[in-house]
Parts: C-alpha cells; structure tokens; sequence
C-alpha cells in the first residue's frame, strides 16, 4: 500500500513539472518584456520610450503572463496527458474539454441562481469570489480547479480508454467512452465547485477581520496566508480587501477620502508634507518575498541538487527567480515544490508572514510592492525618513539567509524532492554522476541510441510486458508488468549510464537525447 501511495505522489510531482518546464523560458522574456516598459527605466533611457521597442515590450510581457494567468488550463491538459498510460494526446484533448464544460456548468448555475457578480469599475471580477477563465465567468477556483479537474480526467482514462463494447454500442468504446464519462464528471465537479468554494472564500473573508485587528501577529497571519493559499487561488481573498477597501486603512484628504492600502501607500508616497508612511504600507508588503525570499529558495534548490542536475536545474530556476524579482510572479517556482514537498512550503508561508510583521516591528514603512526596481526607485524618491528603506534591504538580506539555510537543512534532512533530486540507489546515483562528470562529449549518439530497439524492448520482457514509457531530463522510465522477465545484456545494448529497478519501474540512465530514444520505443511498439 505505501508503495502504491509514493508511486502514485511521485508520478503526481512529475505531472505538474510538465506543464511548468516551457515557462523557464517564458518567464525571461516576460522579465525582458517587463524591464523594456518600466516607466522608471525608461525615464533614465529615454531611447527605450520609443514606439516600437514598447509596443516590443509589452507583447513580450503580455504573450507570456497570459500562460501565466490561465495556469489551470495547462494542468487540465498536461496532468491527464503526463499521467496516462497510453494515447496520451487524446487524454490532453479530453482534459481541456472536460475543463470547458467544468467552467460552463459552474456558469450555468450562477446564471440560472441569479448570482453572476456584475464586475466592479476598478477591480474587475477581483474580491467577488468569481472570475472569468475563456470568456467565461464562473466561481473562482483558481489553478485549483485545474489541478483536481486533470487528475480527475487521468484517473477516468486510464481505467476506460481501453473500454471495448460490441453491436450499436461500439461507437462509445475506447477514449470516446472515456469522454462519455468525463461529461458527466465535470458537470458534477461543477455543481460541487459551485456549493463548496464560497463557503471556503467565506471562511477566508472572515479571517480578514481578525488579522487587521491583531498588530504585528495579523500582519504575520496576512502574509502567512497569502503564500499559504496560492495553490487554491484564496489568496486573493486575503489581500484584496486590505489593498482595495477600507479594511486596508481610510484617509481623509479635505473633503476626499481614499480607502484601501494601495490607494493610501501611492497617495502618502507622493506628498511631500507626510513624513511618515501610514500602518497600511504594511499590506502592501506582500512583494517583500517575491522580490527577495525567492532567491533564498532557488539557491537552495541548486545547492542541494544532485550533481549531475545541478547545470539542469540552474538553467530552469534561473530565469524564474528573476521573473519573481522583476514581475512578481512566483507561481512557476511554487508549484515546483508545493506538492513535492509541501513542509517546505509551509515553512516558507510561515517565513514570508514573519518578515511582513518584522517590517512592522523595526518600523520599515518602504514600499514592497510592484518589483525590486520600482521598489527601489520608489524609495529613493520618498526618502528614508519617511520609508527607512536602508533597513529593508538588511532585512532582505537575513531573509534570503532564512530561506537558504532552513531549506538546505530540511531538503538534506528530511531528503525532500526538491528539483533535481529525483530517487535513485547509491549505484546509479554514482554511475550518473560520472556519467554526468565526463561531459556532453561523452553521451551515446543519436544512430547508437536508436540502432537497437528492438533489442532494449526484448530486453524489458517484449511488448506484452510493458505497460507504459516515460521519459524525464535525463532518464527513460519503463513500467512493466513482471520484473524477473528483464534482460540486462539486451538492454546494455543500447548506451546507458546505469539502470534503476524500483519494482515494476525501470530508470535506464540516457542522458539528454532520452526523448529521442522514447519517441524510437513508442514507435517500435506501434508497428511490432
């Protein structure tokens, strides 16, 4: 039983890796994209206000946050396609539709129940408790909904996608009878989402009032629920109503008064006869950890990688840990760890609610919104009297410490699945690494890897034997059905660094041209 249990966590971690892999890339033009239209940067390189480079700018930003906002939709695609076991493109197409009549039930149902909210002026649909995914408005979810929606649709398909009827029923077999399930699946999940989400969103409102009555343990509260609730998307429920209603703070201006902690903060920061910023600064303050907590975290991420990852995982946390500093978005590197290793992901929520109360403790009133340049420029302008913004800086500093040392403690301790430490026996592990060490010359060519399938499937017990093949970075990952049928000087004959036997999961050890290699076996199984 706990085997089953670790397989079926590992196999959900490298799920939710897929759809996040592309955004390594993603997440540097949008940082470019986000850099080429700062209007702070721009007004010190006046060359970058011309037309062109803007309009440059601004496709590269917006192209790439639109993925970054509809996260949901790639995990309904990727997790049924990363998780089934065969014909995974039509457990994809399966996924996205089931995640279109998923939006349109809650939709229907708001409709029919006369509660679809009317969008506020300023805010859109934010704070309301519902959103618009695809053009359609529906309970807010959130990448939530995405996630339990794809692993709904893997587990259906993979028990019917080889479901035969006979006579007048056999146009329901197959994937098509695996669709024909999947309605009827998502337009519950609907129903369900429709009933239990705002009596969650409600719970989360209400502890709203608590925090901003509680001082320094509030603001700690506050930010500790804001991380904590990213895998939800409650947490726009936490900071919402503190940034853009009177919850935040009110202040009177003659005749004017201006409601809500971002309201306040641009207000106070622009008038030059306030000399000290106002409590409300502090929820605003959420962008303290995106800016700097994040570098902690990936470099412990790179330290405490396996060697022969290390190249692999710099070159994809890199880009992302910039995106957080210069976009403030973090969702890509927190779903990275969120499921694989969920205590350190708590520790981090506890770690960003700390510093949040700390700000208040020692009296920092800088601004922490927006990104590290904003930020910076911002504070420069305003002062330090009235911002203490040189003690922001030491605070991010000993931050960043906090999160390298405690993750580094922790992944080591408690051997945590952190990328780029990925299970694998002390012999492989070695020959890996060596493997790893001799460098890219060394790897087997394309013609040698490919020139003896047939041999490689012989070797894993035949056709019959196999029940799936996955591949990750480095490593073909063959599920069989019967272990002792296995060959070890049939699959020698295809170059390997090593093989690693977990029950019925077989690791070969190939290296980076591993893709190629499982596109040949797919293909052989197809035609043999």
């Amino acid at each position: 039983m706990k085997k089953k249990v670790m397989n079926a966590l590992e196999n959900f971690s490298k799920a939710m890796l897929q759809p996040l892999m592309y955004l390594s890339v993603g997440g540097l033009i949008l940082a470019i994209g986000a850099l080429l239209t700062n209007s702070a940067i721009s007004g010190a390189l006046p060359f970058l206000k011309w037309a062109p480079i803007q309009i440059l700018g601004n496709l590269m930003y917006q192209t790439i946050y639109v993925i970054v906002n509809n996260l949901a939709v790639l995990f309904v695609i990727g997790i049924p396609a990363a998780m089934a076991k065969k014909d995974k493109h039509h457990a994809g197409i399966i996924g996205l539709m089931s995640y279109l009549m998923y939006l349109t039930t809650s939709n229907v149902l708001l409709s029919t129940m006369g509660q679809l909210a009317e969008p506020n002026e300023m805010l859109g649909l934010v704070g309301t408790g519902q959103t618009e995914i695809l053009g359609i408005q529906c309970v807010d979810m959130s990448v939530f909904g995405g996630i339990i929606l794809g692993c709904l649709t893997a587990y259906v398909f993979n028990r019917t996608y080889n479901k035969r009827f006979n006579g007048a029923m056999q146009m329901f077999s197959g994937v098509r009878f695996s669709f024909l399930i999947m309605i009827f699946v998502s337009i519950a999940f609907g129903m369900v989402g429709n009933l239990v989400w705002p009596v969650v969103q409600s719970g989360i409102s209400a502890l709203a009032n608590v925090i901003s009555g509680s001082g320094a343990f509030g603001l700690f509260l506050y930010g500790f629920l804001e991380r904590l609730l990213i895998p939800t998307g409650l947490h726009h429920l936490v900071y919402t109503p503190f940034q853009f209603s009177d919850l935040g703070g009110v202040l009177q201006l003659g005749d004017t008064t201006v409601a809500g902690a971002y309201a306040i903060a641009m207000t106070e920061l622009n008038m030059p006869q306030v000399t000290q910023m106002s409590d409300s600064i502090y929820y605003m303050a959420i962008g303290f950890t995106k800016m700097f907590g994040y570098i902690g975290i990936v470099a412990a991420f790179i330290h405490t990688a396996r060697p022969e990852n290390k190249k692999r995982v710099r070159a994809t946390l890199i880009p992302l840990v910039i995106t957080s500093c210069i976009a403030g978005i973090t969702e890509p590197i927190d779903f990275m760890f969120i499921f694989a290793a969920p205590v350190l992901f708590v520790l981090h929520a506890a770690i960003a609610g700390l510093f949040i109360a700390l700000l208040k403790i020692f009296n920092v009133t800088a601004f922490c919104g927006g990104n590290i340049i904003t930020s910076f420029l911002t504070n420069l302008a305003a002062g330090t009297e009235k911002t203490n913004w040189p003690m922001m800086y030491v605070l991010a500093v000993i931050q960043i410490i906090v999160y390298f040392v405690l993750f580094t403690f922790l992944i080591k301790k408690l051997n945590l699945k952190t990328p780029g430490r990925e299970d694998v026996d002390v012999a492989a592990s070695e020959t890996e690494g060596a493997a790893a060490a001799a460098g890219a010359g060394s790897a087997p060519k394309a013609s040698a890897l490919t020139a003896n399938v047939a041999s490689l499937v012989e070797g894993l017990g035949g056709k019959e034997n196999i029940n799936s093949t996955e591949n990750c970075f480095t490593r073909l990952r063959v599920n069989v059905k019967d272990p002792s049928l296995l060959k070890d000087d049939l699959i020698n004959k295809t170059p390997n660094s090593g093989i690693v036997k977990k029950g019925d999961d077989i690791q070969i050890i190939i290296g980076l041209q591993v893709a190629e290699l499982r596109n040949a076996v797919e293909d052989y199984l197809k035609n043999v």
